[in-house]
């Protein structure tokens, strides 16, 4: 199983970013997934999930700026970005965790997102 993570970068505040993440070697309906962060000197959060069924859930801090997302013809899963404030700055992680076997879960390589003038 590998999940590639791709499209993050430097943007000025306001500005958009989407990330997407790409499985390979899994059945891409049996799984939920998620974007977490983890900026420098704090926890990793979730920041969005989507289920198998394409129910979604954000963070109360990005709710209304950023959407989740999934394509099961690419076995991919977005995060489209608007809106962009510095306090969005942090390593993104992507995650596909099986919607049965809780335990069992993969996890994307990081992509670094950083919101600066």
């Amino acid at each position: 199983v590998q999940l590639q993570a791709s499209g993050g970068g430097l943007v000025q505040p306001g500005g958009s970013l989407r990330l997407s993440c790409t499985a390979s070697g899994i059945i891409f309906s049996n799984y939920d997934m998620g974007w977490y962060r983890q900026a420098p000197g704090k926890q990793r959060e979730l920041v969005a999930a989507v289920t198998s069924g394409d129910r979604t859930n954000y963070a109360d801090s990005v709710k209304g700026r950023f959407t989740i997302s999934r394509d099961s013809a690419k076995n991919t899963v977005f995060l489209q970005m608007n809106s962009l404030k510095p306090e969005d700055t942090a390593v993104y992680y992507c995650n596909y965790r099986h919607m049965r076997l809780r335990n069992v879960e993969y996890w994307g390589q990081g992509t670094q997102v950083t919101v600066s003038s």
